[in-house]
């Protein structure tokens, strides 16, 4: 054992190190694919998710709701374990509630954001729920960008998911300051696009959420994002061009079982009977 003065103990990590080289293997480290981006604009904040949840190597619904209200003016999208994300935007959301009601006043994003933090810090990352939450209260649009052990980012752009990386290409390319809200939501389909081109995991179609001070509107499977490909007509493949190289016949005997024999013809070509 460590002495107590150590400020880490990596007794595990040993454990692991000897438990391996025992022959026992590691457990695998699931992947969870998503795209999720978030944009401030000119008092307004975008939101955009696609809608491909995934189990493993299968695609196990094409129209998922990644986007998850917790008041009308604070929207969530959420990114990881999608059972862990849904519970715990609907759990956040009772609790701002309750706390408007306990207040008399619209509850800050902020208020929001520190809720959530508090709930995954809480369980030391084992909630699988990475959060990009976007609002508009009095103090103007915000955005944060929570990670699964409960640390936060507030920026005016910020994307999460297995399609991040070129999420991000396309934001921090066409991001600017003072964009206006048309300019935003179409910068946040371009993100949202590449990081479901470029990732197995995000697809089907772009979810957005535009939040002003009048109010949040939603919109379901704005745009496609990977539209299935047809086969269009049918592949032609004409008759007796395949070439038997050889033929084997087996006779089975209903009387003895060991009257089976094997006849070998020359290759010929093939032809259906007339």
């Amino acid at each position: 054992m460590l002495p107590q003065s150590c400020a880490f103990n990596f007794d595990n990590c040993k454990r692991n190190a000897d438990l391996q080289k025992a022959g026992f293997e590691l457990p695998r480290p699931y992947k969870t694919g998503t795209s999720i981006v978030g944009v401030v604009c000119a008092d307004a904040v975008v939101l955009g998710a696609d809608t491909r949840a995934t189990g493993g190597s299968l695609v196990a619904d094409k129209n998922c709701i990644k986007i998850h209200r917790l008041m009308d003016h604070i929207y969530c999208c959420g990114a990881g374990t999608a059972a862990d994300t849904d519970r715990m935007t609907m759990f956040t959301s009772a609790e701002l509630d309750l706390h408007e009601l306990n207040t008399d006043r619209q509850v800050p994003v902020v208020c929001a954001s520190r809720s959530i933090r508090r709930s995954l810090f809480r369980f030391q990352g084992h909630i699988g729920a990475a959060l990009v939450l976007g609002g508009v209260d009095k103090w103007g649009p915000q955005l944060y960008c929570i990670y699964p052990h409960g640390s936060e980012d507030k920026i005016p752009y910020c994307a999460m998911g297995s399609g991040t990386l070129a999420a991000l290409a396309k934001l921090e390319r066409g991001w600017r300051e003072n964009l206006s809200l048309e300019e935003g939501k179409e910068l946040v389909r371009e993100a949202i696009n590449a990081g479901a081109k470029n990732d197995l995991g995000s697809g089907s179609n772009i979810d957005l959420c535009v939040i002003t001070k009048k109010g949040a509107q939603f919109v379901r499977a704005d745009r496609v994002a990977s539209a299935k490909r047809v086969l269009i007509g049918k592949t032609p493949i004409k008759r007796n061009c395949t070439i038997a190289r050889s033929r084997s016949v087996h006779v089975v005997s209903e009387f003895a079982s060991n009257s089976n024999t094997l006849t070998w013809e020359p290759a010929t070509p093939w032809s259906d009977p007339e």
